[in-house]
Protein backbone atom coordinates (compact mmCIF):
# COMPACT_ATOMS: atom_id res chain seq x y z
CA UNK A 1 0.00 0.00 0.00
CA UNK A 2 2.81 2.12 0.77
CA UNK A 3 4.63 1.87 -2.45
CA UNK A 4 1.45 2.49 -4.63
CA UNK A 5 0.59 5.78 -2.22
CA UNK A 6 4.60 6.47 -3.14
CA UNK A 7 4.39 5.86 -6.70
CA UNK A 8 0.79 8.06 -7.30
CA UNK A 9 2.93 10.63 -5.19
CA UNK A 10 5.85 10.62 -7.86
CA UNK A 11 3.06 11.03 -10.50
CA UNK A 12 2.12 13.17 -8.99
CA UNK A 13 4.85 15.34 -9.30
CA UNK A 14 5.89 14.43 -12.47
CA UNK A 15 2.49 15.96 -13.32
CA UNK A 16 3.39 19.20 -11.57
CA UNK A 17 6.85 19.51 -12.97
CA UNK A 18 5.80 18.58 -17.24
CA UNK A 19 3.51 21.36 -16.49
CA UNK A 20 5.13 23.77 -14.94
CA UNK A 21 7.91 22.96 -17.99
CA UNK A 22 5.28 23.68 -20.81
CA UNK A 23 4.61 26.97 -19.22
CA UNK A 24 8.24 27.79 -20.00
CA UNK A 25 8.60 25.99 -22.81
CA UNK A 26 5.54 26.03 -24.95
CA UNK A 27 7.00 25.53 -28.10
CA UNK A 28 9.97 23.15 -26.98
CA UNK A 29 11.30 21.04 -29.81
CA UNK A 30 14.75 19.19 -31.32
CA UNK A 31 17.24 22.18 -32.08
CA UNK A 32 18.95 20.17 -35.57
CA UNK A 33 17.90 21.00 -38.09
CA UNK A 34 16.19 17.66 -41.10
CA UNK A 35 14.08 17.33 -43.57
CA UNK A 36 13.28 13.51 -43.40
CA UNK A 37 13.81 10.92 -41.37
CA UNK A 38 17.41 9.59 -42.85
CA UNK A 39 18.42 13.50 -42.27
CA UNK A 40 17.22 13.15 -38.88
CA UNK A 41 19.12 9.80 -38.17
CA UNK A 42 22.61 11.64 -39.44
CA UNK A 43 22.45 14.36 -37.82
CA UNK A 44 21.32 12.50 -34.24
CA UNK A 45 24.35 10.39 -34.70
CA UNK A 46 26.94 13.61 -35.97
CA UNK A 47 25.52 15.23 -32.54
CA UNK A 48 27.43 12.93 -30.11
CA UNK A 49 29.80 14.68 -28.43
CA UNK A 50 29.57 18.13 -30.28
CA UNK A 51 27.08 21.07 -30.29
CA UNK A 52 23.57 21.14 -32.54
CA UNK A 53 24.60 24.40 -33.80
CA UNK A 54 28.18 22.61 -35.03
CA UNK A 55 26.03 19.94 -36.70
CA UNK A 56 23.20 22.38 -38.34
CA UNK A 57 26.16 24.07 -39.87
CA UNK A 58 27.74 20.56 -41.36
CA UNK A 59 24.82 19.00 -42.64
CA UNK A 60 23.47 21.43 -45.09
CA UNK A 61 26.89 20.65 -46.99
CA UNK A 62 27.05 17.32 -45.99
CA UNK A 63 23.60 16.64 -47.41
CA UNK A 64 24.29 18.52 -50.75
CA UNK A 65 27.49 16.51 -51.55
CA UNK A 66 25.76 13.19 -50.02
CA UNK A 67 22.34 13.67 -50.58
CA UNK A 68 20.07 10.58 -49.40
CA UNK A 69 20.74 7.17 -47.74
CA UNK A 70 21.72 5.48 -51.06
CA UNK A 71 24.35 8.04 -51.78
CA UNK A 72 26.36 7.56 -48.61
CA UNK A 73 26.39 3.85 -48.81
CA UNK A 74 27.92 4.55 -52.14
CA UNK A 75 30.53 7.39 -50.74
CA UNK A 76 33.83 6.94 -50.22
CA UNK A 77 34.74 6.77 -46.46
CA UNK A 78 37.42 9.34 -46.92
CA UNK A 79 35.23 12.09 -48.53
CA UNK A 80 32.71 11.48 -45.41
CA UNK A 81 35.52 11.99 -43.26
CA UNK A 82 36.30 14.96 -44.70
CA UNK A 83 32.86 16.50 -44.20
CA UNK A 84 31.69 15.56 -41.40
CA UNK A 85 35.35 16.12 -39.25
CA UNK A 86 34.65 19.35 -37.42
CA UNK A 87 31.85 16.97 -35.45
CA UNK A 88 34.50 15.30 -33.79
CA UNK A 89 35.31 11.63 -33.10
CA UNK A 90 34.54 11.85 -37.09
CA UNK A 91 36.26 7.86 -37.80
CA UNK A 92 33.65 6.23 -35.75
CA UNK A 93 30.51 8.72 -36.61
CA UNK A 94 31.56 7.56 -40.36
CA UNK A 95 31.64 3.83 -39.52
CA UNK A 96 28.28 4.85 -38.49
CA UNK A 97 26.38 6.38 -41.13
CA UNK A 98 28.03 3.97 -43.79
CA UNK A 99 26.90 1.06 -41.23
CA UNK A 100 23.79 2.57 -41.01
CA UNK A 101 23.28 3.44 -44.97
CA UNK A 102 24.06 -0.14 -45.83
CA UNK A 103 21.79 -1.58 -43.81
CA UNK A 104 18.40 0.37 -44.39
CA UNK A 105 19.10 0.09 -48.04
CA UNK A 106 19.90 -3.63 -47.87
CA UNK A 107 17.44 -4.80 -45.18
CA UNK A 108 14.63 -2.02 -45.45
CA UNK A 109 14.59 -0.91 -48.72
CA UNK A 110 16.35 2.42 -48.41
CA UNK A 111 13.36 3.68 -46.16
CA UNK A 112 14.52 4.15 -42.08
CA UNK A 113 12.25 1.97 -40.10
CA UNK A 114 9.81 3.18 -37.68
CA UNK A 115 9.93 0.47 -35.08
CA UNK A 116 12.29 0.85 -31.93
CA UNK A 117 13.54 -3.05 -32.41
CA UNK A 118 14.25 -2.32 -35.79
CA UNK A 119 16.49 0.76 -35.27
CA UNK A 120 18.18 -0.64 -32.39
CA UNK A 121 19.88 -3.44 -34.95
CA UNK A 122 21.51 -0.25 -37.04
CA UNK A 123 25.04 0.55 -36.30
CA UNK A 124 25.40 3.13 -34.40
CA UNK A 125 21.94 3.58 -33.30
CA UNK A 126 20.89 3.38 -29.20
CA UNK A 127 17.66 4.04 -27.53
CA UNK A 128 18.72 8.11 -27.56
CA UNK A 129 18.80 7.96 -31.32
CA UNK A 130 15.89 5.73 -31.78
CA UNK A 131 14.03 7.52 -29.32
CA UNK A 132 14.48 11.26 -31.05
CA UNK A 133 13.57 9.27 -34.95
CA UNK A 134 10.38 8.16 -33.05
CA UNK A 135 9.27 11.39 -31.18
CA UNK A 136 10.38 13.83 -34.22
CA UNK A 137 9.98 12.16 -37.32
CA UNK A 138 7.24 9.02 -36.87
CA UNK A 139 5.09 10.74 -34.54
CA UNK A 140 5.27 7.93 -31.55
CA UNK A 141 6.23 8.60 -27.75
CA UNK A 142 10.02 8.38 -27.82
CA UNK A 143 11.90 9.93 -24.24
CA UNK A 144 15.09 10.75 -24.86
CA UNK A 145 17.64 10.79 -22.53
CA UNK A 146 20.44 13.23 -22.76
CA UNK A 147 22.79 14.45 -20.56
CA UNK A 148 20.64 17.15 -19.22
CA UNK A 149 17.81 14.86 -19.01
CA UNK A 150 19.96 12.68 -16.66
CA UNK A 151 21.28 15.24 -14.82
CA UNK A 152 18.01 17.20 -14.15
CA UNK A 153 15.86 14.21 -13.71
CA UNK A 154 18.27 13.07 -10.85
CA UNK A 155 17.89 16.55 -9.26
CA UNK A 156 14.57 16.40 -9.53
CA UNK A 157 13.81 13.25 -7.89
CA UNK A 158 12.44 11.70 -10.57
CA UNK A 159 14.89 8.85 -10.43
CA UNK A 160 17.30 7.75 -8.68
CA UNK A 161 19.74 5.34 -11.36
CA UNK A 162 22.34 7.00 -13.34
CA UNK A 163 22.05 4.51 -16.68
CA UNK A 164 20.06 5.78 -19.37
CA UNK A 165 17.77 3.31 -19.96
CA UNK A 166 16.36 2.78 -16.36
CA UNK A 167 16.42 6.53 -15.86
CA UNK A 168 13.80 6.24 -19.10
CA UNK A 169 11.93 3.41 -17.73
CA UNK A 170 11.75 5.25 -14.51
CA UNK A 171 10.57 8.26 -16.37
CA UNK A 172 7.52 6.26 -18.73
CA UNK A 173 6.39 5.17 -15.47
CA UNK A 174 5.03 8.48 -14.32
CA UNK A 175 4.56 10.06 -17.41
CA UNK A 176 1.88 9.23 -19.62
CA UNK A 177 3.26 8.20 -23.15
CA UNK A 178 2.33 10.98 -24.85
CA UNK A 179 4.05 13.34 -23.17
CA UNK A 180 7.19 11.71 -23.23
CA UNK A 181 8.60 13.25 -26.05
CA UNK A 182 7.74 16.88 -25.57
CA UNK A 183 8.98 16.25 -21.49
CA UNK A 184 12.14 15.11 -22.46
CA UNK A 185 12.80 18.13 -25.23
CA UNK A 186 11.85 20.33 -22.34
CA UNK A 187 14.09 19.12 -19.59
CA UNK A 188 16.98 19.68 -21.95
CA UNK A 189 15.93 23.38 -22.64
CA UNK A 190 16.09 23.09 -18.93
CA UNK A 191 19.28 21.83 -18.38
CA UNK A 192 20.89 24.18 -20.94
CA UNK A 193 18.92 27.44 -19.37
CA UNK A 194 18.48 26.86 -15.59
CA UNK A 195 19.78 23.75 -14.35
CA UNK A 196 23.10 24.16 -15.03
CA UNK A 197 25.93 21.40 -14.64
CA UNK A 198 28.05 23.81 -12.48
CA UNK A 199 26.30 26.46 -10.55
CA UNK A 200 22.54 25.93 -11.07
CA UNK A 201 20.27 28.90 -11.06
CA UNK A 202 18.18 27.51 -8.35
CA UNK A 203 16.71 31.17 -7.14
CA UNK A 204 15.39 31.46 -10.65
CA UNK A 205 13.78 28.28 -10.60
CA UNK A 206 10.21 27.57 -11.59
CA UNK A 207 10.53 23.82 -10.68
CA UNK A 208 11.58 24.69 -7.20
CA UNK A 209 8.54 24.27 -5.31
CA UNK A 210 9.06 20.17 -6.33
CA UNK A 211 12.93 20.22 -6.26
CA UNK A 212 14.01 18.05 -3.51
CA UNK A 213 17.57 19.44 -4.29
CA UNK A 214 16.72 23.46 -3.59
CA UNK A 215 19.23 24.85 -1.02
CA UNK A 216 21.63 21.34 -1.32
CA UNK A 217 25.64 21.45 -2.63
CA UNK A 218 26.33 18.62 -4.91
CA UNK A 219 29.64 17.02 -3.20
CA UNK A 220 32.80 17.67 -5.23
CA UNK A 221 33.30 14.51 -6.59
CA UNK A 222 29.70 14.95 -7.61
CA UNK A 223 30.16 18.04 -9.30
CA UNK A 224 33.04 16.94 -10.87
CA UNK A 225 31.54 13.94 -12.33
CA UNK A 226 28.68 16.35 -13.92
CA UNK A 227 31.24 18.31 -15.40
CA UNK A 228 33.15 15.37 -17.17
CA UNK A 229 29.52 14.44 -18.64
CA UNK A 230 28.01 17.05 -19.71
Amino acid sequence: MAKSKNAGHQRQRAQRIAAALRRLYPDARISLDFNDAWQCLVATILSAQCTDERVNRVTPVLFREIPDVFAMAAAPVEKIEKLIASTGFFRQKTKALKGCAHEIVSRFGGQVPQRMEDLLTLPGVGRKTANVLLGHVFGQPGLVVDTHVRRVAYRLGLTREKDPDRIETDLQQVLPAEEWTSFSMRLILHGRQVCYARAPRCSQCALRPDCPRVGVKEPMAERAKSRRKT
